[in-house]
């Protein structure tokens, strides 16, 4: 059999007032999360306890709603909550527009271009891994919980399955929503993705 060095299960955050409108938000202390956001990070946590299973440590990207979700599951593990320098992509001029207006203005292929004052997607994907990286050699033989953007997700799916740049867009990964990655020695595996306990 397989031996796994660590198991992340990716959290997304619950929904904001930004979230059925498809903004693009870089602003790490707004929004937080609204009526909606907070029902979803509650039935993540329903379902987290019916599972029973236990997590070693509870990471949080730094913006506002990842960190209010985070510490709504961390009351359910009695755990501390562990910052992490696990930032959305940065958009640059794309701040504050809807993915909508983005595409009606430059088209599908948006999503792979590096916006002006932004950050390109394939620096983007390797700061996630890199980041990834260094959790897993700092977690062997634990299973994690990243509470973190929908971007950050898509990302390490993108690097697990092996996906281009340009087809990562296709994975969709909705707010309060869990993915869980088992790592291995060279290679890892998607257990399930997006999964909403709603």
């Amino acid at each position: 059999m397989f031996k796994r060095i660590c198991k992340i299960t990716f959290i997304t955050h619950g929904a904001t007032v930004y979230s059925h409108d498809g903004i693009i938000n870089d602003n790490l202390k707004y929004p937080k999360l609204n009526d909606f956001g907070e029902e979803e990070i509650e039935k993540v946590c329903e379902y987290l306890e019916k599972r029973g299973v236990s997590y070693d440590k509870i990471y949080t990207s730094p913006n506002a709603c990842c960190s209010q979700s985070a510490h709504i599951i961390a009351e359910l593990f009695k755990q501390k909550v562990v910052p992490l320098d696990l930032k959305a992509r940065n958009h640059g001029v794309w701040h504050g527009l809807s993915i909508g207006d983005l595409f009606k203005e430059y088209g599908p292929k948006a999503l792979t271009q590096t916006p002006e004052g932004g950050e390109a997607l394939t620096d983007f994907n390797k700061r996630v891994a890199k980041t990834i990286d260094m959790l897993i050699k700092e977690n062997k033989g634990n299973r994690i919980i990243i509470v973190t953007t929908p971007g950050v997700v898509q990302s390490a799916l993108a690097n697990t399955l092996k996906l281009s740049p340009t087809n990562q867009h296709k994975i969709l990964i909705k707010t309060g929503s869990l993915t869980q990655i088992s790592y291995f020695e060279g290679w890892s595996s998607v257990i399930y993705s997006d999964y909403t306990p709603l």
